[in-house]
């Protein structure tokens, strides 16, 4: 694969086409491997950290224009187990975008206040401005996974009896639908990652943070426990994606047992949804052109 400039654009769309998902009607997680880098080899990965680096660089100066406009809005969200890179690929892929019109929120378990709201609520808190690039460490997609996976947890919600039936987790399909479509009516394009990682490379990875002292912080002895669910975890994650997939809101179902690999197809994809939006800086008007020329005549003739 190539990575000189001329061609960044059109080769981040082929790789991020590679792993979109737009109608899940026919999705099955199974098909995707973990482990695969396509026809990327070992070998490659020096080029692939080479093009990630420039693509950080792309990916700025489009985000500077995205600002500028102040037209679109760009919601990125990320759901994985734990260990599959999420952090790790927001870091590094965004590690070029101005603060100023970049904000990430981590949603971790819902707060009595959350709970006393509509599961839509606290997400709908943090979506990004116009002009911004909005990033959700998981999100509203966990009330169709976790608490799918622990009926303790969705009983903590309570909600009326009447409206917990056999269709609740179609019906929590059909509002997120509902709810992605109408942001993107309203100029906030979705774009969704999951971070598929394989039940080995999990346990490596945890075992790596057990031994690293710097990396200890980052383990829990929950984490490990969820691993006894992995299979109930990977039929609500296939579920979710067949029930989510959209043209306007596609999930893209990132191998993740190779964390460079990983933050490429990232990358790509992000830069592949902003240069196909209609980004331009503001044109100013004759009017505004008059008065930028009046301003520069009297910087220049002031006195040296």
């Amino acid at each position: 694969m190539s990575f000189d400039r001329k061609n960044f654009l059109k080769e981040a769309h082929k790789l991020s086409k590679a792993f979109r998902v737009s109608n899940g009607a026919d999705f099955k997680l199974k098909n995707i491997d973990p482990e695969s880098t396509l026809h990327f080899r070992s070998d490659d990965k020096k080029q692939a950290k080479s093009a990630l680096k420039q693509g950080v660089e792309v990916l700025s100066t489009l985000q500077d224009v995205l600002y500028a406009q102040d037209r679109w809005g760009v919601l990125l969200i990320f759901q994985a187990m734990d260990a599959a890179g999420k952090d790790g690929a927001i870091k590094h892929v965004m590690s070029g975008v101005n603060p100023q019109g970049c904000q990430v929120s981590a949603f971790k378990a819902p707060s009595a206040t959350d709970l006393d709201h509509d599961y839509l609520w606290r997400c709908s808190q943090h979506l990004p401005q116009r002009g911004n690039i909005g990033i959700f460490n998981r999100s509203y997609y966990e009330e169709t996974l976790i608490v799918r996976v622990h009926p303790e947890i969705f009983a903590k919600q309570k909600l009326p009896p009447s409206l917990v039936t056999p269709d609740i987790w179609k019906d929590r399909f059909q509002d997120i639908r509902n709810f992605e479509r109408y942001l993107t009516r309203n100029g906030i394009v979705v774009r969704k990652f999951f971070l598929h990682l394989s039940k080995e490379e999990q346990k490596r990875r945890f075992l790596e943070r057990i031994d690293t002292p710097e990396k200890q912080w980052k383990f829990s002895s929950s984490d490990a426990q969820e691993r006894n669910h992995w299979d109930e975890y990977m039929r609500a994650y296939e579920e979710m994606i067949r029930n989510t997939a959209t043209k306007e809101a596609p999930w893209f179902v990132v191998p993740a047992d190779n964390k460079w690999f990983t933050r490429l197809v990232v990358s790509a994809t992000v830069i592949d949804t902003l240069a196909n939006l209609d980004l331009h800086f503001p044109r100013i008007d004759s009017q505004q052109k008059e008065a930028l020329e009046t301003t520069k005549a009297q910087l220049l003739a002031e006195p040296e």
